[in-house]
């Protein structure tokens, strides 16, 4: 992944909480002499920067690739916005020559994978799930589902490598930034939201301007 200066992350907070939003991303293993890598996608938890915990059905392919080779890649993509050629013109300049791009922020993890087969580790990292995705439902405690475990493996990936990217407009100053921000706020379409916030973070000039866009051109 390409990660320009100016598109880094601004900490490891950053990062960590943006894949802790998400949840779900595509576990890459490459395994030994393999043509095609294995890409599972799955849902995952953020136990620390240092750890991310899942489970997968014991059928699933990644198993002989993860055997053969423990090194693994968790890819993270999410809060995209695509930002038409005319967003990026500001002032005099003319519309027809903005050059459009998609705002987005990426994640990828390079980790030692290590299978837990072990009720009692199952449950642990079932636990740690159930609480990102429905904490406080009542569902029942992983242990409690006995034989049911057996159809799956877990997995702690212990984190080697973070490659984090924030494509926001950090290549143009606050004035670009501000104007797609009050775009993006006018459109509020899927993922707008979220691509704004990261843009504000990011430039002092983005205040809320929501009836003082002029429409669209």
């Amino acid at each position: 992944m390409l990660i320009h200066p100016w598109d880094e992350g601004a900490s490891e907070q950053e990062w960590v909480d943006f894949a802790r939003a998400e949840g779900f991303g595509h576990l890459v293993a490459a395994g030994q002499g393999r043509e095609v890598p294995v890409v599972v996608p799955t849902q995952y938890a953020v136990d620390s920067a240092a750890l991310v915990l899942l489970h997968l059905a014991r059928p699933n392919p990644v198993w002989a690739a993860v055997a053969e080779n423990p090194t693994v890649l968790l890819s993270i993509a999410g809060d995209w916005a695509y930002i038409p050629a005319a967003w990026k013109a500001t002032g005099d300049e003319d519309p027809r020559m903005g050059v459009p791009t998609t705002y987005y922020a990426a994640v990828q993890l390079v980790a030692t994978a290590q299978v837990v087969d072990d009720e009692a580790g199952k449950a642990e990292i079932l636990r740690a799930q159930l609480g990102v995705t429905e904490p406080g439902s009542g569902a029942a405690d992983p242990a409690e589902h006995g034989r049911r475990l057996a159809g799956i493996r877990g997995l702690r990936l212990t984190v080697r490598e973070v490659r984090a990217k924030f494509k926001y407009g950090g290549n143009v100053d606050d004035a670009h930034r501000a104007a797609v921000a009050g775009q993006l706020e006018r459109r509020n379409g899927p993922g707008d939201a979220a691509a704004l916030s990261h843009l504000r973070r990011r430039t002092a000039a983005c205040e809320p301007v929501t009836g003082r866009i002029p429409p669209a051109t």
